[in-house]
């Protein structure tokens, strides 16, 4: 009897132990030590005082995007983060945590992180005043490697020292940006359980913004009237086709196509993006719940995702995982490996496929009304206000009783 005492009381301070080395609820401050030397900050929240039931918020600007599962195992902490095949794999230590950025599988390069509880700073404060105020809209070209130029639309909010930011490009945004304006130069860097974002620059005494993000170098002119091209102008019909065609399995195998009796004499929506791709979240968050509102108007909703991996057991984690995480009661398919010529193989009746996601609106004849490239996230403002707003007009119209 009493070596069963022991043991169970060995058992109970085991576990206490064990409670007591989960990290602190509140703000932290992490950084990535990138091959190049750079560090890149990020901050997230924790709420709650064990793994299994405890929540990580990832803070970029106004966003907390949540983080996936949480495990610990001794002094290990590990952090999924499903859309992207991520984790975090941390050693806990006091207030503090190191380790890596990693693949699940363990496969490819790790990217050393640490953190400190209590710090709700992102980029430290060196004292500068900022030499201007940047806020506005601005032209914007990125140059490649290889000398090719990337037109896109910067858009700047600037309190203080403070500094939001999101680039635009005709296939989707850079989401949450967050930093600071010191002296002449600014930083920028956010963080959703993908790479992390980084972009640096400086201020010219014309008010010019030239700067780098992830080694691309890049100049921006303010222009109140900057704009990319229309967006539903960059994917269309060729020639001679006038609706979609396809069949394609849902998570479980089952064949999905425009032609069951589900979606006749219907508007359709058609969604062409992937589980791993992050603009294709924000047009999720933004579907899932008009879908649900909607869907009694006579309107319905196809997903059709693009996987890193086409293996059955692989794509139907992903695809359950992501109808899960952002309640998507609408039909899922699976498309393909994720590759824009396999997207373009399994849609012949498009010019190009230039990006995930791809929206497509398709009246209730069955005939494609207009295609949008790209989505324009809430991180864009007044953008995403329009692009929502054309949205709801599109499918208005395709409701309308003349449209049958």
């Amino acid at each position: 009897m009493k070596i069963k005492l022991i043991i169970a009381a060995i058992s109970l301070l085991s576990a206490s132990v064990q409670a007591q080395t989960f990290i602190p609820e509140g703000t932290w401050r992490g950084t990535f030590h990138q091959p190049n030397g750079t560090d890149v900050p990020f901050n997230f929240e924790v709420k709650g005082k064990a793994a299994n039931t405890a929540k990580l918020y990832l803070i970029n600007a106004e966003e907390k995007f949540e983080a996936g599962k949480l495990s610990q195992k001794g002094d290990s902490l590990f952090v999924a983060f499903d859309q992207f095949d991520n984790e975090f794999a941390l050693k806990i230590g006091d207030k503090a945590l190191t380790g890596v950025l990693r693949k699940k599988d363990g496969a490819g390069r790790t990217t050393p992180v640490d953190a400190v509880f209590g710090q709700t700073y992102r980029f430290a404060d060196n004292g500068e005043k900022p030499a201007a105020d940047i806020s506005g809209k601005y032209d914007v070209v990125f140059k490649s490697h290889g000398g090719a130029e990337e037109k896109k639309v910067g858009v700047f909010r600037q309190q203080g020292s403070k500094l939001y930011a999101t680039f635009l490009s005709i296939t989707g945004d850079s989401r949450y940006l967050e930093g600071v304006v010191q002296g002449s130069k600014f930083y920028l860097s956010s963080f959703i359980g993908s790479g992390a974002a980084y972009y640096t620059g400086a201020i010219d005494a014309s008010g010019q913004l030239t700067g780098t993000a992830g080694g691309q170098p890049f100049t921006a002119t303010k222009n109140e009237a900057a704009a990319l091209p229309d967006a539903y102008k960059l994917t269309y019909l060729k020639e001679g086709y006038t609706t979609l065609d396809f069949s394609l399995p849902d998570a479980d195998g089952r064949k999905i196509s425009l032609k069951d009796e589900k979606f006749k004499n219907k508007a359709v929506i058609v969604t062409i993006g992937g589980t791993w791709c992050p603009n294709c979240i924000d047009e999720a968050n933004f579907v899932a719940p008009w879908y649900k509102k909607n869907k009694s108007r006579g309107v319905e909703v196809i997903g059709v995702q693009f996987e890193r991996k086409t293996d059955a057991a692989y794509v139907k984690n992903a695809m359950e995982n992501f109808k899960k995480r952002f309640g998507i009661t609408y039909d899922e398919v699976f498309g393909g490996v994720a590759d824009k010529k396999a997207v373009a193989e399994s849609f012949p009746a498009l010019n190009a496929f230039l990006s995930f996601p791809t929206i497509l609106f398709i009246d209730k004849k069955g005939n494609v009304d207009k295609i949008y490239t790209g989505f324009t996230g809430p991180a864009t403002g007044e953008y995403y206000t329009q692009f929502v707003k054309e949205f709801n007009a599109e499918v208005d119209k395709l409701l309308k009783p003349s449209s049958i």
